[in-house]
């Protein structure tokens, strides 16, 4: 008994201090899918995923949602919206995420997505959609004339994947659909 009568008003400060945190918002995972639970699909004439979550914020149907990205440019892309939060699935073609998330694209070393460094560019040329921005990267990093890369997805800047060698490093500028970096 002596025991909760110390151990309560702890509790009782731990409790009101956690509630105090400001909360950190849910984001959204480039790179998966939440297949199941659609009742809509909307085109996303702007290609970006953020336009997919704006989407599922104002329908108030909507629990989860997933913006595909397109396969070329007659396709274009397409958001998803859900009744259910399905679980999510890993796969490339898409950014999923449930209501109230907002789209965070993933930070690693040396890639930067959703940028595009446009200009500069002395060779460009058509990829795989398979071999992704790795392929970029790898052609950029073995050319010693290379400073900087841009991969445009399929649909983004022509029908198939595109990779855009840079003789010069220019401002990144936000734009969907886009993947660069700087190797040198």
């Amino acid at each position: 008994m002596r025991m909760g009568r110390m151990f309560g008003p702890w509790l009782v400060a731990f409790a009101l201090w956690a509630g105090g945190l400001p909360a950190r918002p849910a984001l959204a995972q480039a790179n998966f899918d939440r297949p199941g639970g659609d009742y809509a699909s909307v085109p996303v004439l702007s290609g970006d995923p953020a336009d997919c979550a704006l989407a599922c914020e104002r329908d108030r149907r909507c629990r989860s949602w997933t913006f595909a990205y397109p396969s070329n440019t007659a396709a274009g892309a397409v958001c998803w919206l859900k009744s259910s939060v399905p679980p999510r699935a890993q796969d490339n073609c898409c950014v999923s995420g449930v209501r109230g998330a907002g789209v965070a694209e993933p930070r690693t070393r040396g890639i930067e997505s959703a940028i595009d460094r446009f200009g500069g560019d002395y060779r460009h040329f058509q990829l795989n959609a398979a071999d992704g921005e790795d392929a970029c990267k790898a052609a950029c990093t073995a050319d010693k004339q290379c400073r900087a890369w841009t991969y445009a997805r399929p649909g983004y800047a022509g029908r198939e994947a595109q990779c855009f060698l840079k003789k010069e490093i220019k401002p990144p500028r936000r734009k969907a659909g886009f993947i660069s970096g700087v190797v040198r």
